[in-house]
């Protein structure tokens, strides 16, 4: 349900905002970089010269897969390396550490109205090569002659091994080969280097490819290599796909996908299990019965195989689509206008869709440009279908989403990590940036630079080892404005006051890519923000941003208020349960905010809860959302989003009364 009156006074207090800073100067951002070199475009020009295939297909394969990027010689999320994205699951099963790594034992559901539903440990387990899409080294390093080992490592000789299996892959099809035939024949063998098992997916992943050719791309990958594609009009020949005798995926109506990616129906089961308990998630009406506020990313802390299995086991939990890392095929499990059982708050589960993307957070993998692109085009599409800001208050990932009281707030997950690429992905959402500010604004959002940002992490993959040195989309926040000095404290993390850790898992002293603070200070290189109710500094120098100035709105206590309470959830005050709902507890969480302090606001939203206890809706009130007179701001409060009430609050136009 809308509220006219109440969104009409928030578009017209940021409105008023915008103007008030329309005069100033945006500020770009981006360290400069050394000069980059152009080795590696040589590389990929002589390897499609060996192997005779036309250059403009191999750096378009390689854009998709890798972005032309090394990751540090880590693998993917999929068990592939280097810029060609030659997989090896058969080593990464090998390697020491893999696992689940959310910390914590969250209730998915996160409704403490019912008894907690925590899913069992997972057990250890990397992507299994049970398919040859999960193990292309070994055939890389039959056309090549190189040891598998050196086409993980060595990016000029993973590039010859992606070369050689387009050419193979080209010839299995009898299509034409070398370095001068036209790519529109290539569509083929382009479409089968995707390591797609479908006809779908496999045709996604090429058609992706020929559109990258036909824009063309130029960047400097993360080992400081500059590489251009440069753009060439392509119809490729999409017949030559029928030839790989892939499945044709069955895509009933009701599929909620853009048709321009590869998607199929496997839906999660609702069945009761006796006792009144039941699984895996909640029938509703949204966004009829109640407005859907967020889309949260996650990540998927399992293979695609064990994805699959856990989203149909109706004791367990549930999300409503999951994104396969090697071809960025994506399967849908429960409609739009049902509850998913995935954020740990009842609250945001109510009013979000949940997206898993296959993926471990912490042991140095990287996600693929083929799932980076399908997830973002998804996305799109819901939130303009839904009404959904493409914006870091509402498109969120896991570890933006707080805890529903104290006690909860400690195991909440922190999944997809630091090492999503926020920034690109939100470039891939065509989102607005409204980078309009100045200092005097008052508003700073975190816009580091992914590749030269590398936080000295920990834990990835043993306690207390450093990580390996890769981009990333998190800045590391200070109590004071010097490198040396510890980091800030959670209070709910680290109750005993002392300062967060580098932990890859430790998300209390850090902001991401996107998120909008208000500023605190500025001293030399650095700036501060206001975070979990005090000043934490992070490294921003003039040289070399890591964050712009915005404008919007701020949330501060009303006069006369020393403190106020800061809540995990948005729900409405006791008289507005009818008889026989249980009045579900407004708990502040175990922050306050004090005077003088300023929170970036993301939405003003309405008290609500949506009651759902029994799988038939026999019980009182059941499958309805339970309005009272209650509203709050949502706030930026520290790497999670948090609630204030309105009552306790102003909100102001940023530039009023900013520091400098």
């Amino acid at each position: 349900m809308h509220h006219p009156t109440l969104s009409t006074g928030w578009r017209a207090l940021l409105a008023a905002t915008v103007v008030a800073a329309a005069t100033t100067v945006p500020l770009s951002v981006g360290p400069a970089a050394a000069a980059p070199t152009t080795d590696r475009q040589h590389q990929y020009a002589a390897a499609a010269t060996e192997y005779g295939v036309p250059t403009v297909v191999l750096l378009g394969v390689s854009y998709l897969e890798s972005r032309w990027d090394t990751n540090a010689g880590t693998p993917s999320t999929s068990g592939g390396y280097g810029p060609m994205h030659l997989t090896d699951a058969r080593h990464v099963a090998a390697l020491p550490g893999r696992g689940h790594h959310d910390a914590g034992a969250e209730d998915p559901r996160g409704d403490d109205s019912r008894p907690a539903r925590v899913p069992a440990p997972r057990p250890v387990e990397a992507p299994a090569p049970s398919t040859a899409a999960l193990q292309t080294v070994d055939a890389a390093a039959t056309l090549t002659g190189a040891t598998p080992e050196a086409l993980r490592t060595d990016a000029g000789l993973n590039i010859r091994g992606g070369a050689a299996l387009l050419s193979a892959y080209q010839r299995d099809l009898n299509a034409p080969v070398g370095a001068d035939t036209d790519p529109a024949a290539w569509y083929g063998a382009v479409a089968r280097y995707s390591g797609a098992d479908s006809a779908d997916a496999a045709a996604a992943f090429a058609d992706e490819v020929f559109t990258t050719i036909g824009a063309g791309q130029t960047r400097v990958t993360d080992d400081g290599q500059r590489i251009t594609l440069p753009a060439r009009t392509v119809r490729p020949e999409r017949s030559w796909l029928d030839r790989l005798g892939l499945r044709r995926l069955a895509r009933p109506d009701g599929v909620e996908c853009p048709r321009t990616i590869s998607c199929e129906w496997i839906p999660a089961p609702y069945e009761a299990f006796g006792d009144g308990d039941y699984g895996n998630h909640d029938l509703s009406d949204r966004p009829a019965r109640q407005k859907i506020e967020y889309i949260v990313i996650h990540d998927t802390e399992a293979s695609w195989a064990t994805t699959l299995q856990l989203v149909q086991d109706p004791t367990y939990v549930s999300w409503h689509y999951s994104l396969r890392s090697v071809d960025g095929h994506i399967a849908q499990h429960v409609r739009t206008t049902d509850v998913g059982w995935h954020a740990g708050n009842w609250y945001v589960n109510a009013k979000s869709i949940g997206l898993e993307h296959e993926g471990f957070a912490a042991q140095g993998t990287w996600y693929t440009e083929a799932m980076y692109r399908t997830s973002a085009k998804l996305v799109r599409h819901l939130a303009l279908r839904l009404g959904i800001p493409l914006d870091r208050q509402h498109i969120i990932g896991h570890d933006n989403v707080p805890g529903t009281i104290p006690s909860t707030v400690r195991g909440m997950h922190w999944d997809p990590g630091p090492y999503w690429d926020w920034t690109h992905y939100f470039d891939l959402l065509h989102a607005p940036r409204l980078d309009t500010g100045t200092p005097a604004t008052g508003l700073v959002r975190i816009y580091p630079d992914y590749a030269t940002n590398r936080p000295a992490f920990t834990d990835c993959v043993t306690a207390g080892v450093p990580c390996a040195p890769r981009g990333s989309s998190a800045v590391v926040l200070r109590s004071a404005p010097s490198a040396d000095a510890p980091l800030v404290n959670d209070i709910a993390l680290r109750p005993d006051g002392t300062p967060n850790t580098m932990a890859v898992s430790d998300h209390g002293a850090r902001a991401s890519a996107g998120q909008t603070y208000a500023l605190a200070g500025r001293q030399g290189d650095w700036t501060a923000i206001w975070y979990l109710g005090q000043r934490a500094w992070f490294h921003n120098p003039a040289s070399a941003p890591t964050a712009s100035w915005t404008v919007g709105v701020v949330a501060t206590p009303k006069p006369g208020r020393t403190t106020i309470p800061v809540y995990g959830r948005a729900y409405p005050e006791q008289s507005a349960y009818p008889d026989g709902v249980p009045y579900q507890a407004i708990s502040p969480l175990q922050y306050t905010l004090t005077a003088g302090q300023r929170y970036a606001v993301g939405a003003v939203l309405a008290g609500e809860y949506y009651r759902a206890s029994t799988v038939d809706g026999s019980s009182p009130g059941d499958w309805t959302v339970i309005r009272g007179k209650n509203r709050y701001a949502q706030i930026q409060f520290g790497h999670r989003i948090m609630y204030v009430d309105l009552a306790d609050v102003q909100l102001l136009p940023s530039p009023v009364g900013a520091p400098r």
